[in-house]
Order: structure tokens, then sequence, then C-alpha cells
């Protein structure tokens, strides 16, 4: 009796530690008994019935896959050699996990063929320029559609980037062909430009030295000219009358060199002027 109890207390111990399933928090899991749901396992530890039950562990970190290079003839009849990938990651909540595995088949390999698909559709709906100048563009209505398609698969469709958009490789030679004569011609135009604006400032300058000497001029002759009329000034407030004294003056000496005598007023400018060469004063009367 207690060998039966020893057998049965060993297969219970084992059926339990057999039974032990640890979920990490980077997953989540799915308990099935005899194929049907039974249970969502949360993290951390979890027990199961050993054979009939098992649980499937869903990843629900951040992935990415590859669409994968693929040839897409464009709007203007040239092939684009196109490749982009898609970053996802399962919903933690029970229904997105049970979604993702109960309404799709493989979402991973089913994300990969959507991708291309829209892919197609889009770029060849544009021209092979426009294609490569508006990434942006078609990423973002990339990640739309996925986003639409996807709704129901338990999913979040966190980004999607293009890798390349590459043309044929004579179309490649003749396109960087094209943007090398762009280039050159936007520096020309850039140097012609430089080129006017140097001469415009020289222009500019030369014009304000003409301007400063013009006016340098200018000030100059007017000061020559206030100059001009201050000595007119004063010859005709001054000169006019010492002239005639000067004149008077020549007069008294011829006269007295030749012992002439003159007679002369008591109060004439002449005295004075005699006196004050000889720096003799005339008397003041009383």
């Amino acid at each position: 009796m207690s060998g039966i109890i020893s057998i049965i207390c060993m297969v219970s111990i084992f059926l339990f530690l057999a039974g032990i399933r640890i979920v990490r928090p980077t997953h989540r899991g799915l308990v099935e008994r005899l194929g049907k749901y039974r249970r969502f396992a949360n993290l951390g530890f979890n027990w199961i019935i050993p054979v009939i039950e098992n649980i499937y562990l869903v990843n629900v970190t951040e992935e990415m896959v590859d669409a994968e290079p693929q040839e897409i003839i464009t709007n203007d009849n040239l092939n684009a050699r196109v490749d982009a990938q898609v970053y996802f990651k399962v919903k933690s909540d029970e229904e997105s996990v049970k979604n993702c595995q109960y309404n799709v088949g493989n979402y991973k390999w089913q994300i990969v063929n959507l991708a291309r698909t829209t892919l197609r559709s889009i770029i060849g709906t544009m021209t092979l320029k426009s294609a490569n100048s508006e990434r942006g563009k078609i990423n973002t209505e990339l990640h739309e559609i996925l986003l639409r398609e996807t709704h129901n698969w338990g999913l979040e469709i966190v980004r999607t980037e293009l890798k390349e958009i590459d043309p044929p490789k004579d179309v490649q030679e003749t396109m960087n062909k094209v943007v090398k004569a762009e280039n050159e011609k936007i520096a020309a135009v850039d140097y012609a430009t430089a080129t006017e604006t140097v001469a415009d400032g020289e222009k500019r300058a030369q014009i304000k030295k003409a301007e400063g000497v013009k006016q340098s001029r200018i000030l100059q002759a007017e000061g020559e000219a206030e100059a001009i009329k201050l000595v007119n000034e004063a010859a005709e407030k001054y000169f006019v009358g010492n002239a005639q004294i000067l004149r008077k003056l020549e007069a008294v000496e011829t006269a007295l060199s030749d012992n002439t005598k003159v007679v002369v007023p008591n109060n004439a400018e002449l005295v004075n002027v005699i006196g004050e060469l000889a720096g003799i004063v005339p008397l003041k009367k009383n």
C-alpha cells in the first residue's frame, strides 16, 4: 500500500513539474486543451496539464520583416528595384494575441506579401522621379494601407521604411548626368549672381566716393566764397577810408620833402594818423 502511495506521489510530482510553464515579459501565452482555446497565460508562473493542454507563446515585442526586393514598372514604363521594411508588433491584450493566431495564418508571411502588393500598387501610378522624391508619401500611404488591412489580425504596424528605389543602370547614369548638369547650372547662376553683386557693390562705392569728392569741393568752394565775401566786406568797411588817408600821407610826405608848409586842421584824421605813426597822442582840449 505504501508503495502505491509512493508511486502516486512520484507521478504527481512528475506531472506537476512537467506542467510548469514560465511566460517572460516579452511574450504572452495561449493555453489550449485538446485543441480548443482554454485560457490566456499571463506573465510569470503558469501550469498546464501535461499531454492534455498545450501553451503557445507569442512574441509581443517590435519586430521587422523585409518585403524583399522586387521589380516594379513605374508609370513612365521604367523598371525600378524596390525594397521596403515593415516594423510591427502583436498587441499584448488577450484578444489581439488570439487574433494573430486564429484570424490569420503566419502573419509575418502575410505582412510581407501584403507590403509587396501594396508597393506595386502605389509606385505603379508614379513616375520614377516622383517616386524617388516622394519617399515620405509612399511610406505614409503604405503604412495606412497595412494598418487598415491588418486591423483584425491583432497587430500594430509601427512604421514602414523604403530601403531602396533603384532604376536600371543605364537610367541611373542618365539621371546622374542630369543632376550633375543641374548642379553645374545652379553653380554658374550663383557665381554670376555673386559677380554681379560684387560689381554692384563696387559701383555703389565709386558713386559714394564721387559724392564725397563733390561734397568736399562744394564745401571748399563755399568756404572760399565765404572768405572772399568777408574780405570784400572788410575792404568796403576799412580799406576805402584808409586808402584815402594813405594818399594824403603820401602827399604830406612829398610836401615835407620839399620843405613845403602844410596846414592841417586840428581835428583832421591825418593828424591823428601822423600822431599814431609818431607815437604821439593828440592833446585833449579842456
